[in-house]
């Protein structure tokens, strides 16, 4: 195992019997046998850490996601599905969001803000996407669908962090796809156009999301030297980003090369997006 993930287990592991302030560094490296010096060549601190595990939820959470839109076979299946996943996700990391938001508030900085942004349109994005799997890509409300969407995990996402009865996650994805269902088929006055929509949003320029997915790439390829196959196709990858020359069809072989590796699922999602594949 990776000297960054143990720390990052072992301390998810402490944080969830301890809470945040009561866990030290030092604590940390005692569970994972380590040093303080090895701990602080992996993270500069232990904020810096907690914001690694908040990326870490949002990656596997967002690339589930995007894998369950994309590869459900049945179009009948995919909003349940979503909803599903989404509450089981969530419900998996609930303690560490009740832990966070009763601790941590201060950690809300510029940093974090702006790492909420860009997972916040990344799953715009992925429930866009399957509103016109699904209805179409001429539904005249689906900016509204997709905001209402959101509103719905959001609103009883909360039923996890104030609340100790146990749910049925089943019955609650099924009343939210009839819900949808029912708003898709008889909403008739949108409130979102195209243009508001975009206004409204906090945009990341193409540059930056090229630069991001460089540094991923250069981390990945250090992180999984010895599988040959991902090498040569991070390598490839790589060079199309700089200097464009292969077709969509070799692209697409390339990312299936690496999509189903467990450690390049966001890459993966990363890439797909970038390319509009």
């Amino acid at each position: 195992m990776m000297k960054k993930q143990l720390i990052m287990e072992k301390a998810l592991e402490l944080f969830a019997k301890q809470g945040f302030e009561a866990t030290s560094v030092q604590q940390i490296t005692e569970q994972c046998g380590i040093s303080k010096g090895a701990f602080y060549l992996a993270f500069k601190s232990k904020d810096e850490l907690i914001l690694s595990l908040i990326d870490h939820f949002m990656m596997q959470f967002t690339s589930d996601l995007d894998c369950i839109v994309r590869d459900t076979e049945e179009t009948n299946e995919v909003l349940y599905k979503f909803y599903y996943s989404n509450f089981s996700s969530f419900y998996k990391y609930s303690d560490f969001a009740k832990t966070f938001m009763k601790e941590q508030t201060h950690t809300f900085n510029e940093e974090f803000i702006l790492k909420i942004h860009y997972y916040d349109s990344q799953l715009e994005k992925i429930i866009l996407c399957m509103i016109e799997r699904i209805y179409g890509k001429n539904l005249p409300v689906k900016l509204d669908i997709m905001y209402s969407i959101k509103g719905f995990t959001n609103i009883y996402s909360h039923l996890f962090l104030f609340s100790q009865v146990p749910f049925d996650l089943h019955q609650l994805a099924q009343s939210l796809v009839e819900k949808t269902e029912l708003l898709a088929k008889h909403a008739k006055v949108p409130f979102l156009t195209e243009e508001l929509y975009q206004n409204a949003k906090h945009p990341v320029t193409e540059e930056q999301q090229k630069e991001k997915i460089l540094e991923i790439i250069d981390q990945k390829t250090d992180e999984l030297k010895d599988d040959s196959i991902v090498q040569e196709s991070f390598s490839l990858l790589k060079q199309q980003l700089h200097e464009p020359a292969f077709s969509p069809a070799i692209v697409k072989g390339l990312l299936e090369n690496i999509r189903h590796h467990p450690n390049c699922q966001w890459i993966t999602y990363l890439l797909q997006s970038y390319w509009k594949i």
